[in-house]
């Protein structure tokens, strides 16, 4: 079978026991790209004997994080690059939808939508999660964003990828399965709040003519301070989340505090400076 012409980017640290159900739904593609942050445990291993390559990263706290590194230093065989995490799964029917639409020279990225579980439970309603993780090489790149170790996370998280030209959507979605407990889930959310919380102050003193929709529409609603209920109201009782049962409660519980979480730190974060 002829190889996808695509080279598929999985982010990692300590994914040992995500990854091998990642790299192994990913056969099918021409070039597999491990990029490690100096993992601890299995993962360079588990990486190294599926036959993927593996590059290790480490940040200055500077510009380029992760993704946009990988773009500007590493050898990517191919224009069209797909971003993942190694807690997201494509299927077969997402990789036959890539492999048509990439061949179509008039879009230069695509959006992947997610099929989220959450302790263990596939969801069906609430907000959906999508990102415009599939574009080419020579026509998209990742947000610069100026920070001085805001926090350790050393990958774009909430940096959105800025794309020439037209985008397009994949229909098939890509499964959000984290095999980790909810204390790391806790835990990344945590880290990603302060981050938030940082780049929100930021914002304030910038034009945002990159921001997207969302973003101008959650950083919005930070300014009035209803962010954590609004989300809370929308998730669960709008997009119909009290249907997935107590982890719809839980999910839409989580989420809503974690916005929470972001504007104490604002306010926190405004007081040390004033």
């Amino acid at each position: 079978m002829n190889k996808i012409p695509i080279t598929v980017v999985v982010s990692v640290k300590n994914e040992a026991l995500n990854l091998p159900s990642c790299l192994e739904k990913l056969k099918r593609f021409d070039q597999i790209i491990v990029v490690d942050s100096g993992s601890t445990d299995e993962t360079i291993l588990i990486a190294a004997n599926m036959g993927a390559e593996v590059v290790q990263f480490q940040w200055n706290g500077k510009f380029p994080k992760k993704r946009n590194w990988v773009l500007q230093n590493v050898n990517l065989r191919h224009e069209w690059i797909l971003f993942l995490d190694a807690d997201e799964f494509v299927t077969e029917e997402f990789v036959n939808e890539v492999a048509v639409k990439t061949l179509d020279p008039n879009y230069n990225g695509f959006t992947i939508q997610f099929e989220n579980y959450f302790m263990g439970r596939k969801l069906k309603y609430g907000y959906g999660f999508q990102k415009s993780a599939l574009f080419k090489k020579s026509k998209g790149a990742y947000e610069k964003i100026e920070e001085d170790l805001w926090s350790h996370l050393d990958m774009e998280v909430h940096e959105h990828p800025i794309i020439e030209g037209k985008v397009g959507v994949i229909k098939a979605k890509v499964v959000h399965k984290d095999f980790k407990n909810l204390e790391h889930y806790i835990a990344k959310h945590n880290a990603y709040s302060s981050w938030e919380a940082k780049r929100y102050l930021q914002l304030k003193d910038s034009k945002n003519e990159h921001l997207s929709l969302n973003q101008k529409i959650k950083y919005g609603l930070l300014n009035t301070g209803l962010l954590p209920v609004v989300y809370f109201m929308g998730a669960y009782f709008l997009k119909l989340g009290f249907l997935d049962g107590k982890e719809g409660f839980y999910l839409a519980r989580f989420k809503s505090h974690y916005f929470f979480q972001i504007q104490t730190k604002v306010n926190s974060i405004k007081n040390n400076i004033e």
